[in-house]
């Protein structure tokens, strides 16, 4: 499903894995090709031939023939570390593992790029000797160098130096492979770029061992509207978002809200002097328009932020007589907050709230009763049971939910009881739950704040509920998320 979202989303090279390694990924490739790919090209990802054994006599490299992908990467050794430590061998019979391979591929008619892994440590250390390994897949017809940081420790400018170094001395097409360990990914892979590479590999999120790969959903964005490089269309940008989440949601994984570009907060503005700029033109605090890679502006409110965030929630939503009704929001924000509440991460807690204000507020059920209990058993186990009784319009409905704990079989008995009515419910579901003590000087009888996180297959949501008993407070967020939901298309 990844690789299918890849290609529509038009990137060039899809990796799909190792079929030596393990059976998984033999799978993959068995199943990718009864699948038709419109804009990417498969590749198999495995090494170059063992020392000591003709290429031709190596299982790893013939698994690679049998992935049956127009694309292979392998990967060899350009740190002499490397070879004489890891590998054992002579610094010759590296450079000749490495043409044999390049060479036996090429001639089964395979596009081949060559990882040249540790590119930048090996040629600190010895330059001489990196520039032959790379020449080694020159001579043998290879189609990509690769130049890897793969321990992540490298700077932007010993990058750039070095990638230019490599352009000036050959003829084979660059590439850049960097990973994220000092935090500096994205920026290596820029900065070999600018300096003549004209591939960049990297993972959709950041997602990599250690501290990852270099986040394409940052460096897709920069080299179109930074560097003006024709990368992808407009209107495939215009998806990264919906790609961003699409991989996370497969992943099992929640979204991390400060990612640049396609983050939740990408384009957040709490500080109403802020909003009150971007009022009178969005590029005063915004760098590009979020809608260029499919994502919005939020302005979060908050007791600090002032009447400008809730004037311009308001003009988004397309309400027009709004002074007087900012002033009562903002005043009844202020008094919530003081409570405990907090909107800045509950916008649909937020955005229920100016409906009910307004008068346009048409809840969904109404709650009758709600009780949960907790058993526990001598043996060890825990039964957690909750059970709701809704009015939803002239019906009554009574369920009992089962769950992990009192929140998730509120949950599972609040959906049950609405399902029939409300099939939408079905699409939603929490990703996040959070607890935070409001006053903590008050022990065990403190308030508490729940921060429910929801999602469905378009938007994700937050909302909230305070009170001094946590079961009451996780109830007001999880009604609000659901709430949200049934009503976030009403007009």
């Amino acid at each position: 499903r990844i690789a299918e979202k890849l290609d529509a989303f038009g990137v060039h090279y899809i990796e799909g894995g190792w079929p030596g390694s393990n059976p998984k990924d033999i799978e993959f490739f068995a199943e990718a090709r009864r699948r038709k790919f419109k804009h990417a090209r498969l590749a198999a990802f495995g090494s170059t031939r063992r020392k000591g054994v003709m290429v031709e006599s190596d299982d790893q490299v013939r698994l690679l023939l049998e992935a049956r992908t127009p694309v292979v990467t392998i990967f060899g050794k350009t740190w002499l570390l490397h070879v004489k430590e890891v590998l054992r061998t002579t610094p010759e019979e590296n450079l000749a593992m490495i043409g044999d391979t390049v060479r036996f591929l090429k001639d089964h008619g395979k596009f081949v790029i060559y990882d040249a892994e540790h590119a930048f440590d090996g040629y600190k250390d010895d330059p001489a000797y990196a520039l032959a390994t790379w020449q080694a897949a020159e001579k043998a017809g290879v189609d990509f160098v690769v130049l890897c940081d793969t321990n992540g420790g490298s700077l932007p400018g010993e990058v750039a130096a070095i990638t230019a170094a490599a352009r000036g001395k050959l003829t084979a097409r660059l590439g850049i492979h960097t990973h994220d360990d000092i935090g500096l990914g994205v920026a290596n892979a820029l900065a070999a770029l600018e300096a003549g590479a004209t591939h960049v590999q990297g993972t959709i999120n950041g997602y990599g061992e250690r501290c990852g790969n270099a986040n394409l959903c940052t460096v897709i964005p920069n080299l179109a509207f930074k560097m003006k490089f024709d990368v992808l269309t407009p209107e495939k940008i215009r998806t990264l978002t919906e790609v961003s989440r699409f991989v996370f949601e497969i992943c099992n994984l929640n979204p991390v809200m400060n990612m640049p570009y396609v983050g939740e907060s990408a384009f957040a503005h709490k500080a109403g002097l802020h909003v009150d700029a971007l009022r009178k033109n969005k590029r005063t605090y915004e760098h590009i328009d979020p809608k260029l890679v499919g994502n919005e502006r939020r302005f979060l409110i908050s007791e600090l932020s002032g009447k400008s965030n809730i004037l311009a929630e308001l003009e988004k939503a397309k309400i027009t007589d709004y002074w007087k009704l900012a002033r009562k929001i903002l005043t009844r924000v202020q008094e919530l907050e003081n409570e405990g509440y907090q909107f800045e991460a509950a916008d649909a807690s937020f955005d229920l709230l100016v409906r009910k204000i307004m008068g346009t507020y048409k809840p969904a059920f109404e709650l009758i009763r709600y009780s949960t209990t907790v058993e526990k058993r001598n043996s060890g186990e825990l039964i957690t049971e909750a059970t709701v009784k809704l009015k939803i319009g002239d019906h009554i409905e009574h369920m009992v939910g089962e769950g992990d704990g009192p929140v998730n079989a509120l949950d599972d008995a609040l959906r049950k009881s609405l399902k029939n009515f409300y099939p939408a419910i079905r699409d939603m579901h929490l990703v996040d739950y959070k607890v935070r003590v409001v006053n903590a000087k008050e022990g065990t009888a403190a308030r508490v704040r729940v921060i429910i996180e929801s999602r469905d297959k378009k938007d994700i949501w937050g909302t909230v509920g305070v009170s001094e008993n946590i079961i009451e407070a996780s109830w007001q967020a999880l009604v609000d998320s659901v709430e949200y939901k049934l009503q976030k298309n009403t007009p």
